[in-house]
């Protein structure tokens, strides 16, 4: 594509989805080899970086459905890899922790999973991914708004806290 061809918002669109659908192919192929799904790892992440999570925070992180978040506590207790605890303030909600076990497989598990998206993001230099970064974030953040005014019928600007 030439410098002045204009990149037009559906051709940008189409770009992003496929460079999006191949990164997460790359990745997915990463966990899958340690016998983790998709959910699962990203469960298990979240604990190894964060901490001790409530379900509802876990599934607020890494975006799951209320149905797939229960089922992958279910099975990554059953594996031995997370302990549910109850909260003293709250006894309906139920904390998530890794086990020893759960700590030193996700540990491997991302180690390995960062190399693997590092190789895959190769062809990127430090600086061309600096000048992705902040119009990507920019771009996500402008979305999710969109999509929320969308959604409550209402315009929130967070720097003012007051509605449009």
């Amino acid at each position: 594509m030439s410098k002045g061809t204009r990149v037009t918002a559906p051709r940008l669109l189409v770009v992003l989805a496929k460079t999006y659908r191949a990164l997460s192919a790359l990745a997915e192929r990463s966990t899958a080899a340690a016998g983790l799904g998709n959910s699962d790892f990203m469960v298990l992440e979240a604990l190894l970086h964060k901490g001790p999570l409530t379900i509802s925070e876990i599934q607020a992180k890494v975006l799951l459905a209320s149905g797939s978040m229960t089922a992958a506590a279910d099975r990554l207790e059953k594996k031995g890899l997370v302990i549910r605890k109850t909260i003293a303030e709250d006894r309906r909600a139920r904390l998530l922790e890794l086990t020893p076990e759960g700590r030193a497989l996700i540990a491997s598990v991302f180690e390995k999973h960062a190399q693997d998206l590092e190789a895959s993001m190769a062809v990127l230099g430090d600086d061309e991914r600096q000048q992705l970064y902040g119009p990507l974030k920019k771009l996500g953040l402008f979305a999710a708004e969109t999509l929320e005014r969308q959604r409550t019928g209402r315009d929130i600007r967070k720097d003012t806290g007051t509605e449009k």
